[in-house]
């Protein structure tokens, strides 16, 4: 005879895999989407200081800052964060280092945009995402399914940026993978927190960082909008302290947390 518990964590994982699935589905079954040729024409180019594109390089910085803090708080914090099992320790370190290497690899693409550089930008991009992801998975629905999920999604999130590239390098660039990446994570880690109760508190906190990464990715829209406004600063610089502020929520949500 199955366990109760057993059965009501096999529902949960099906209620998370169906959209999964069909988002997946979906995406797939379009055409595929190309790298928009004018995706690398940013609305404030100006060289200040010597430095091309300075503001959307500089505004890079809290993403090094928030992830180096990140990185002393899982390694060194007094007192130590709360992880039930290490996997768990270990998908936060790749979120907040991921976090970093996004800083970094988003101004020097933005030093010289192009797509060769742009595989610097995205790949961490999907590692924070991917690993975040396997975090919420291990808490909300099980420690098992979070451990073995954690490098299947990593390899995902970078096989996600590689297939880009290198169908764009053909030719025919196809940015489906990259954006499955990057919605998956928006749509289940809500209903994760809607469906399965928590194993810490603070559950608040990753609703609020999903709300600032959404705001980043309403600014990228924005960006010529933003920027013909007064002219001071654009869309993409704004989507850059956004997303940076969304992980400074995943540092606030990891330190202070406790068992739920």
């Amino acid at each position: 005879m199955s366990r109760p518990g057993g059965a009501t964590r096999a529902a949960r994982a099906l209620c998370l895999a169906a959209p999964a699935l069909a988002a997946a589905a979906v995406l797939l079954g379009l055409p595929r989407i190309a790298q928009d040729s004018a995706y690398h024409a940013f609305a404030d180019g100006r060289t200040l200081l010597g430095v091309p594109n300075l503001l959307n390089v500089a505004s890079n910085a809290p993403f090094v800052v928030v992830g180096a803090l990140g990185l002393l708080a899982l390694l060194r914090g007094r007192p130590a964060p709360v992880f039930r099992e290490p996997w768990e320790r270990t998908a936060f370190l790749v979120v907040f280092a991921g976090t970093a290497l996004t800083g970094v690899g988003s101004a020097w693409y933005h030093l010289a945009p192009a797509n060769a550089a742009l595989v610097w930008d995205r790949l961490p991009i999907t590692l924070v995402l991917m690993a975040l992801l396997a975090a919420v998975v291990g808490e909300r629905v099980g420690a098992r399914a979070g451990r073995r999920l954690l490098p299947v999604l990593l390899a995902t999130g970078v096989a996600s940026v590689v297939y880009w590239y290198a169908s764009e390098a053909a030719g025919a660039g196809d940015l489906r993978p990259y954006a499955l990446v990057q919605f998956v994570p928006l749509v289940l880690i809500p209903l994760l927190l809607a469906l399965c109760p928590p194993a810490y508190t603070r559950g608040g906190d990753l609703l609020v960082a999903l709300g600032w990464y959404v705001a980043a990715k309403l600014l990228e829209q924005a960006d010529a909008a933003v920027f013909a406004a007064g002219r001071l600063v654009s869309g993409h610089t704004l989507k850059h302290l956004a997303a940076a502020a969304g992980a400074w929520w995943l540092l606030r949500m990891v330190r202070s947390r406790r068992p739920a």
